[in-house]
């Protein structure tokens, strides 16, 4: 059958690309199944001291490694949200030594609920989470030191 010419092609995806995407959807269960069933304060701990010491700043890296988590979140049976995600790409990255921060944030809702969310900074560029991000107060960051 001979391609639709008005379908867009895909670009052939990199070996690098690959790997990135069979990486991210067990570490996106692994966040799942982390955030599920342990206390807050474990997997915050973890994501602080998560992989090597992060000293790189790749930007480039950092959004294919975004990309990869985002096509797998939409893909999943279960829920994940921006702290799945965040949690995941985070673990990523600084399995790369790539210096990426994760911060949690909060804001009021109507009445006296909170809403809270999650997002990811590369050096001075949010990776992940970043649309909703100014809206939140940021509670926490993880590593702590990158402040």
């Amino acid at each position: 059958m001979p391609p639709d010419p008005a379908r867009p092609r895909r670009r052939r995806r990199s070996p690098g690309e690959w790997a990135l995407l069979a990486e991210a959807l067990p570490t996106l269960a692994l966040a799942s199944i982390a955030i599920r069933i342990l206390p807050f304060r474990t997997v915050a701990t973890a994501a602080a001291r998560v992989g090597r010491r992060a000293v790189a700043q790749d930007p480039e890296r950092a959004m294919q490694a975004r990309l990869a988590v985002q096509a797998w979140a939409r893909r999943v049976p279960w829920r994940t949200v921006c702290f799945q995600q965040g949690l995941a790409l985070h673990l990523m990255l600084r399995r790369r030594g790539i210096a990426s921060v994760l911060n949690y944030g909060v804001r009021k809702k109507e009445g006296d609920e909170l809403a809270a969310h999650v997002w990811v900074d590369v050096g001075s560029d949010t990776v992940i989470g970043g649309e909703e991000a100014p809206q939140f107060a940021r509670l926490a960051r993880f590593p702590a030191e990158a402040a």
